[in-house]
């Protein structure tokens, strides 16, 4: 690696100029290339512990902001989807972060450039490095460059919010009013069931179904939104 030229390269691809350069040349430095060297360079496993946690953080705020009427499991669920080790080496493609690691001769012969364990976890020691260098503000704006379309365009549809949709909708006519009453509560405390029916004005619009009030509320609406052609 060409250290200067590469090094601006990837800031470029980062987006983000690094006042401390040596947060990033770290982020890069792949454990094989580190071990092969006449002294020991440290490698980026300490900053790929520190970027784990900053990219929790954010992408947990932002689904606890974004997805206000999601329950704590739905949220876990699609927090482990957006922070897997295949969703992070997906973000490292995209960046193109292979090309600027730092491997070992035996790393670099075998596909380390491609090992979704080597992407995965050079992407949270550059998140890592960014928010060494700049604070919680630029690693933000990083992470959720890479988070928000993968939210948009892979969320599945039980963590659209049907309640939402369908309030806008109905909005459009002021004169209607959407309520949801709850009509059947069965179940011990640990596995509950209640049925939900959505009222337009007087009108039955949809019946739903669910282990929570709010899930019957959503089953509810998705039913008629479906009825609406939506």
């Amino acid at each position: 690696m060409n250290c200067q030229t590469d090094l601006k390269l990837c800031q470029e691809k980062l987006g983000y100029h690094f006042h401390n350069q040596k947060y990033l040349t770290i982020a890069l430095t792949h454990s094989s290339y580190a071990n092969e060297g006449k002294k020991e360079d440290p490698c980026n496993e300490r900053q790929e512990f520190l970027g784990d946690a900053v990219l929790s953080i954010i992408v947990s705020d932002y689904l606890f902001r974004h997805y206000s009427h999601l329950p704590e499991g739905e949220l876990t669920k699609l927090r482990a989807a957006l922070v897997c080790e295949k969703a992070l080496c997906q973000y490292a493609v995209q960046l193109g972060l292979g090309d600027f690691l730092l491997l070992g001769k035996g790393e670099e012969a075998t596909g380390g450039r491609q090992r979704p364990s080597i992407l995965a976890d050079a992407f949270e020691a550059v998140i890592a490095a960014i928010y060494l260098d700049g604070g919680m503000e630029p690693a933000l704006k990083f992470v959720l460059y890479y988070v928000v379309p993968a939210v948009e365009n892979h969320t599945p549809s039980a963590f659209k919010d049907y309640k939402t949709i369908l309030q806008e909708i109905i909005q459009k006519n002021p004169e209607e009013r959407v309520t949801y009453e709850l009509v059947e509560e069965s179940g011990p405390d640990h596995n509950k069931r209640f049925v939900v029916e959505v009222h337009l004005n007087s009108n039955v619009i949809g019946r739903g179904e669910g282990r929570s009030k709010k899930s019957a509320e959503q089953a509810a609406a998705k039913v008629a939104l479906e009825l609406m052609g939506q």
